[in-house]
Parts: C-alpha cells; sequence; structure tokens
C-alpha cells in the first residue's frame, strides 16, 4: 500500500524510484531544520489597538517552508514538492486522529449542551456559504471560491477538501488562503466584531458567547475578552458556552462540511456560474493566458506515490522530534501515542478501502472518539498517551509540509491574490452574525 499524491488529470501514479529515494532525505531534513526554527520563534503577539493578531509556530512554519518553497536562488525540487504534498494527505489524517481523542472525553458535555448549542451551529457554515460564496464568485475567484468558503477553513478542512477534490485543485488552494487569512486577522476580525456587537447591547451574551466557537482557539479567546468587557457578570456563562460551542463546531465540523456544507458549496457554485465555462468571467485574453498556465502547472503535477512505510516513518519522525522540541523534552508517552496513531489511521484507511461510501476522515473520527469517550474500557490510557501529543507541534508538521508543497502551485495562488481578503472578512463576519442570530432565537425557547 502507498500514499498517492494524486491530482485530477487521469495520470498514473509515478512510484519513487531511487533517485526519488535520495530526495525524501532532504526532504525529512528541511522539514526539521523549518519546524526547529519555528518552534524557537514561537508564538508572537502583535497589540492592534485594543486587539492583538497572535502568530503561532504552526503559521511561522507554514510561511517559511513557501517562502523556501517559492524562492528562485536554489529550487527545491519540482518532485519534492510533489511528494511533500503527496505525504500531506496522510499528515493531514494524523491531525484529525489526534483531534478525535479531544472529543472522546466531552461527549457527556456536549450531550447534555441542549438543543440551542446544535442549532446555532447551523449558522457557521451557511453564513460563509449564503454571503462569502455569493461574493467571492462575483470576484471571480473560480472553483477556489469552494474551497474558500464552505466552512472558515481550520485544520479538518483540508482533509476533507484533499479527500475529495485533491490537493492540487483550486478548492484545495482555496482552503489554503483561507486558513492563511483566517490564522493571520481571524483573532482581530473577531475581537473587533464582537466589541461592536456586543456594545449595542441587542442580544444575549449566552448568544454572543455561542457565535465565536468558530472552531478556532485564537479566535474563541478573542470573542470571549470581547464580550466578558462588556458583560463581566456573565464571564463564567460566556467563558463555558463559547467552550462548548467551540467543542462542538470542531466535533461536527467534520460530519457537516463533508456530509453538508461541501456538498452545498459545491452545489450552489455551479448554479450561481450555470451555463458559464470556467474561462467566461474573464476576458479572452486572460482565458488564453489562464488556460496555458493551467497546462504549464499540469506538466509539475505528475502524481507520486509514497510507500505507506515510508510515509508513517517520516510522519512519525517528524512528530516525535517537533513535539520535543515545542515542550522542551522528551517523554516516552509520545512515542505511544504516535503508535496509537498510526494504528488507528492504517485500520482507518483499511475500513474505508472495504466500505468506499465512508471516507477515511470520517473513520478516524468516528473510531478515535469511540476508543477515547467516557464509556471506554481504554479511554484512561488513551488519555495518557495520545494526549501527550501535544496538538500545536503536529499542527506545525502539517503546516511545514504544507509550506514545502506550496512553490509549484505559487502561480495559481496568485490568481486567488487579493480576493480572499474581502471574501475572509465576509466569511467571519457571516459565520459569526448567523451563528449569534439563530442562537438569540433558540434561547428564547431553552432556558440557559
Amino acid at each position: 500500500m502507498s500514499i498517492t499524491h494524486r491530482p485530477h488529470t487521469g495520470t498514473a501514479a509515478a512510484p519513487i524510484d531511487r533517485a526519488g529515494k535520495r530526495q525524501i532525505l532532504p526532504l525529512v531534513v528541511l522539514s526539521v531544520l523549518i519546524a526547529v526554527v519555528a518552534s524557537i520563534i514561537g508564538k508572537v503577539t502583535i497589540p492592534v489597538g485594543p486587539a492583538t493578531i497572535s502568530i503561532f509556530p504552526m503559521v511561522w512554519g507554514l510561511i517559511l517552508g513557501a517562502l523556501i518553497s517559492m524562492q528562485k536562488v536554489k529550487p527545491v525540487p519540482v518532485f519534492v514538492q510533489r511528494t511533500a504534498n503527496a505525504l500531506l494527505g496522510l499528515f493531514v489524517l494524523f491531525l484529525v486522529a489526534r483531534l478525535s481523542f479531544n472529543i472522546g472525553p466531552e461527549l457527556r458535555t456536549i450531550l447534555q449542551a441542549g438543543p440551542a448549542l446544535l442549532l446555532q451551529e447551523v449558522g457557521h457554515f451557511l453564513g460563509t456559504i449564503v454571503l462569502a460564496l455569493p461574493l467571492a464568485v462575483a470576484l471571480k475567484m473560480g472553483p477556489a471560491t469552494i474551497g474558500a468558503t464552505f466552512s472558515l477553513d481550520r485544520e479538518p478542512a483540508f482533509a476533507m477538501v484533499n479527500e475529495k477534490y485533491g490537493p492540487d485543485s483550486d478548492q484545495y488552494r482555496g482552503v489554503l488562503a483561507m486558513y492563511v487569512f483566517g490564522t493571520l486577522f481571524g483573532a482581530v476580525i473577531i475581537s473587533f466584531l464582537t466589541s461592536l456587537v456586543a456594545s449595542l447591547d441587542i442580544f444575549d451574551p449566552g448568544a454572543l458567547a455561542m457565535g465565536v466557537g468558530v472552531g478556532s482557539g485564537s479566535m474563541m479567546a478573542a470573542g470571549i475578552a470581547s464580550i466578558v468587557d462588556i458583560y463581566p457578570d456573565a464571564a463564567a456563562t460566556v467563558s463555558g458556552l463559547a467552550a462548548v460551542s467551540n467543542l462542538i463546531t470542531t466535533v461536527g465540523g467534520v460530519y457537516v462540511g463533508v456530509f453538508i456544507a461541501l456538498p452545498l458549496a459545491d452545489k450552489f457554485y455551479h448554479f450561481l456560474t450555470r451555463g458559464k465555462q470556467a474561462d467566461a468571467v474573464v476576458s479572452a485574453e486572460e482565458g488564453e493566458a489562464n488556460r496555458a498556465l493551467r497546462e504549464k502547472i499540469s506538466a509539475n503535477m505528475r502524481p507520486v506515490s509514497v510507500p505507506l512505510w515510508a510515509s508513517f516513518a517520516i510522519i512519525n519522525a517528524l512528530g516525535l522530534f517537533t513535539a520535543t522540541i515545542e515542550t522542551g523534552g522528551w517523554d516516552i508517552k509520545y512515542l505511544w501515542g504516535y503508535l496509537t496513531m498510526d494504528a488507528l489511521v492504517a485500520l482507518s484507511m483499511l475500513l474505508h478501502k472495504a466500505f468506499k461510501p465512508i471516507s477515511t476522515i470520517i473513520w478516524v473520527t468516528t473510531l478515535g472518539t469511540a476508543i477515547s469517550s467516557p464509556w471506554s474500557p481504554l479511554t484512561g490510557v488513551m488519555h495518557d498517551w495520545v494526549g501527550s501529543v501535544d496538538y500545536l507541534s503536529l499542527c506545525t508538521v502539517v503546516l511545514v509540509m504544507a509550506g514545502l508543497s506550496i512553490g509549484k502551485d505559487a502561480p495559481l495562488l496568485r490568481q486567488i491574490g487579493w480576493k480572499i481578503i474581502p471574501v475572509g472578512v465576509t466569511a467571519i463576519v457571516a459565520s459569526f452574525l448567523f451563528s449569534v442570530v439563530i442562537a438569540e432565537f433558540s434561547l428564547g425557547m431553552w432556558t440557559l
């Protein structure tokens, strides 16, 4: 079995030959170096008026990887970039696996959260599709619109779009653009937005708290601070509801994204662009240039097939090394944690192969949640082993690999360019406001 980076070109995957194997080691060494530098830089907080921008090591890893991948002084071989892209699909599965072990212990909280918390989740994905998607279509973002607007595109979105469209698709580049935008500016936008809306005193603070649970820890923290500043007496309630809402968004986001949000965004996009060819939204000259550009890029898109054992070895080595650096020491539990995730991901891949309609992401999430739930006899040891794996260090590994694969796609990323700014702002604002409005009406029917 092997991990394959397979763009939608119909081209058969090329196994890694002897020369290719020699290039895997430089890829691993380069990834380690970038992860170390990112960890040394650490979290950087930049004050912006009453708000702050927090840049985490994972973002530095993505930026550094992208800069190295796109630089022209000593170009990174395209084959190495394609190999990084092939490994990225597996890496995001490990990210989902780690997340699933945070879900299980909180199942009781989720079940007790109440209908209001569940209903407001609709606003998080509906807002982005209803407002941000039409704006992206109007700005002629092309198929990247789907990836950029089906959700706020936190970590699990990479796996969803990667599995449905492939890592070389426009949809995937839309996810990447929105993820970077949200990571860098999401907390600032949420901070200002919640301050403004809360100061109007037209919504219940509980509804506002649910609205900031958009699936991002940094955005949630910024939103809580702004709401508590207006409603200090409701600090405990606001913090509790925001945390549970964020958990529900994170847990339900995988299922809602796979079964509802992503298919809905795809259909809505094609409805808004019905009867139009992909190049019809631009001038004839631009259309011809775009076609030539895509032909040039497709020449660098021949798929790469990496042996499964090598893929697992690489992510384990990178993950363990990065976890040791970021936490400042080695613990044998890190090894047991990664071995547990190895088994979970491998089993999920086998189950997906046996039951094609159910994606690997769903298997990973469901099995990890079940194993770590309060009703599982393994929950204690699972929390001890997998819980010891630093989530942010794993995020750093994933985004370093994503950054190293960007160079070959730089021309298409530049096509999205500035358009992600108004689309990103609209997506964040719409996700928050739609959720708050739904939560406000729900709280009229159920008591906190």
